[in-house]
């Protein structure tokens, strides 16, 4: 009764393969607003003001940095929780793939948060005239607990390895 008990929760661990396959999906959307953003754009960039077009490009990081993590998310995820990728010999491969556990992937996260809370908050002070000072306030506020979460994650990972060593 355990044993089949244990391979039945076992097993349910293919039950998360389906949500990192919808996160591709994620990705596939994520592209398409990409593109759009970038095709309308284009005809306007010679009218464009300095300032827009600087908006313009953070945006367009900003949905590259997302696009990382969902990748990033998705591989290393799907190979922490779910089962190994196997990937045909001569065929490339990401560097990473493989090396990521649940803690380095934590803090490839936390790290990916704090840069796309970076680009708002750049992109808050560039608007800086039209935004109220309360709101660029909270928008600093958030965007340091994301740092001192990312630190203190970093800080309880350190801790960890050492006891573990």
């Amino acid at each position: 009764m355990e044993k089949t008990f244990e391979r039945v929760m076992y097993a349910t661990r293919w039950i998360l393969a389906p949500i990192y396959l919808g996160l591709s999906l994620a990705l596939l959307l994520l592209g398409i607003k990409f593109f759009e953003e970038a095709l309308h754009a284009l005809p306007l960039v010679f009218e464009m003001k300095e300032t827009d077009l600087v908006l313009l490009v953070l945006s367009l990081v900003d949905l590259a940095l997302v696009g990382g993590l969902l990748v990033m998310v998705m591989f290393s995820g799907y190979e922490n929780f779910v089962s190994r990728i196997d990937v045909a010999e001569g065929t490339e491969t990401l560097a990473w793939l493989g090396k990521l556990d649940s803690g380095s992937l934590k803090q490839k996260v936390s790290a990916s948060i704090v840069a796309i809370s970076s680009i708002h908050l750049l992109k808050a002070f560039m608007e800086a005239q039209q935004i109220s000072n309360d709101k660029l306030m909270w928008y600093v506020i958030i965007h340091l607990t994301f740092v001192l979460s990312a630190i203190g994650m970093a800080f309880v990972d350190r801790m960890n390895q050492h006891r573990s060593h």
